[in-house]
């Protein structure tokens, strides 16, 4: 029989090759724990720690940076909408927020199943059902976006049946309908990111967003403040940015720059549509339920007093924390190709250890942003606001910010992690039971029962993630990691990768 030279991950490590499935697929699903080999000795960790340390930041450094430039886009739109008037930032941040906060977790929660099959087909070296699972993906999602623009030609309609102003109301309603392009731009950048992402392609992903970044801030100067546009500027510019950023991808994949995972269009996207479109689903309310949660904030300080304020002010603290999450979801994206990859590998041991190296490093980052935040609390108001009452509730606000930066810092890698092992749906429970049952409840009770007003609002839906956080860690503490490398292959097999029979052939 001919030798076969395996195939190599970006690290030189052996991924994906026929004796490797064989032998795997003889393993029952109830493997023990100790199958994984313990890890002995302070020093052995050390070492394991360091090299995942290498592994993990050549993917984490180039996502956190995609992340904050992506990001950086609505928030810098918002950034010049302060300097426009009130009322621009509170439409904008309303819209932001409300609706096309809702189509972005969506649609960024359905892409999030091509983060579990992607990488776990990549790591079994099955590149080519890749380019087929993007194309299954872009219909489904595509699909979504023709029924969410109802929800922005009813946007105004909508935050007046939610109880928001009015004025914000009508403004943000006006915006939406602008915003239409940006949702089908989602549809495509989602899933073409999470394709990337599989294959440890993120630095052309951060070049291109930098480039989006750097246009984006030049022409929202140039044509919300320079040339008056005001609100319709920012629309302008924003749905461009994005489109923009959607082209160059593809202009990337099509080029050939990604071998086996695109080689064309297929029929066999179509096929299997409705199994996957409920895998992208479970997916979406996974993540979505998360991204809704703290962009509910920003909706629930439209029913107090002084409402332009209350908006205003929690927009700019969701603003900034919404900055200082991209760091985590790019640990995020980072932990989910790792863990990933590592069990489409059959490599459990390097999966655990990768979730080691990511929440320690993860909770050490959001400690130094917090510390930086806490320190510039008298300046940074002033970079979103020139009204001296938003600035100084900021101010006051900014302790409880900096504490949610430190605990969402480690929720995000835990939830790679979830990604990364293809738990979506019982995650979503969670996310349902300590988020809306919770701490929701609890927020709009300190909040409004007891006066407590933003910072009651916030400190209950605090608590909620609190609870998340502790039960995703007990959750991964608890994983049997041998067991779910071995349910990793069989989820290849379930969506159209080779079968045993099949890579028998190829071995024999």
């Amino acid at each position: 029989m001919e030798n076969k030279k395996p195939l190599l991950s970006p690290y030189g490590e052996e991924v994906g090759h026929h004796n490797q499935l064989l032998r795997r697929s003889s393993r029952s699903f109830t493997a023990d724990a100790e199958d994984i080999p313990p890890i002995n000795g302070a020093r052995v960790l050390f070492n394991e720690f360091g090299t995942e340390f290498n592994k993990l930041w050549y993917l984490a450094a180039p996502a956190m940076f995609t992340a904050i430039c992506q990001y950086s886009l609505g928030a810098i739109t918002q950034v010049f909408a302060g300097h426009v008037s009130t009322l621009a930032l509170a439409a904008i941040s309303v819209e932001n927020s409300v609706i096309s906060g809702f189509s972005f977790g969506v649609m960024l929660g359905m892409g999030s199943a091509l983060e579990t099959l992607c990488g776990q087909a990549y790591g079994a070296g099955q590149h080519d059902m890749l380019g087929i699972y993007m194309q299954r993906s872009w219909l489904i999602l595509n699909g979504t976006a023709v029924v969410f623009c109802f929800l922005y030609i009813f946007a105004e309609q909508l935050l007046k049946l939610i109880g928001q102003t009015p004025e914000i109301s009508e403004s943000a309603g006006i915006f939406s309908i602008w915003m239409i392009p940006q949702l089908f731009a989602y549809a495509l950048n989602f899933p073409i990111a999470k394709f990337l992402q599989a294959q440890s392609k993120i630095m052309v992903m951060a070049v291109i967003s930098a480039v989006a970044l750097v246009f984006h801030v030049f022409f929202s100067w140039l044509v919300m403040l320079k040339l008056g546009w005001g609100m319709a500027g920012a629309a302008v510019v924003l749905n461009l940015s994005w489109w923009f950023i959607v082209v160059a991808q593809l202009a990337y994949i099509f080029s050939g720059a990604c071998g086996r995972a695109w080689s064309g269009f297929s029929w066999k996207a179509f096929q299997n549509i409705w199994g996957f479109a409920k895998l992208s689903f479970a997916s979406a309310v996974m993540l979505c339920l998360e991204i809704w949660y703290f962009m509910a904030l920003v909706l629930f300080a439209g029913y107090l007093k002084n409402a332009e304020v209350s908006v205003d002010v929690l927009s700019i603290c969701a603003n900034i924390l919404g900055w200082a999450m991209m760091v985590a979801i790019g640990m995020n994206a980072a932990i989910s190709v790792r863990v990933s990859n590592e069990l489409g590998a059959d490599h459990p041991r390097t999966a655990k250890i990768s979730l080691m190296v990511a929440v320690v490093t993860s909770f050490l980052i959001g400690v130094v942003l917090s510390l930086i935040l806490i320190i510039t609390r008298n300046e940074y108001p002033s970079l979103f606001s020139d009204d001296t009452n938003v600035k100084i509730l900021v101010m006051k606000l900014t302790p409880l910010l900096a504490t949610c930066i430190v605990i969402n810092n480690i929720q995000p890698v835990l939830s790679g992690v979830a990604i990364g092992a293809g738990w979506q749906a019982f995650v979503a429970y969670v996310n349902v039971g300590c988020y809306y049952l919770f701490g929701v409840p609890l927020g709009l009770s300190l909040g409004y029962k007891l006066n407590r007003g933003v910072s009651g609002i916030w400190y209950g839906m605090l608590a909620g993630t609190v609870l998340q956080t502790l039960i995703l860690f007990l959750m991964v503490y608890t994983t049997n990691w041998s067991k779910e490398a071995s349910l990793a292959e069989d989820r290849i097999r379930k969506w159209g990768g080779e079968s045993m029979e099949d890579i028998e052939k190829l071995v024999n």
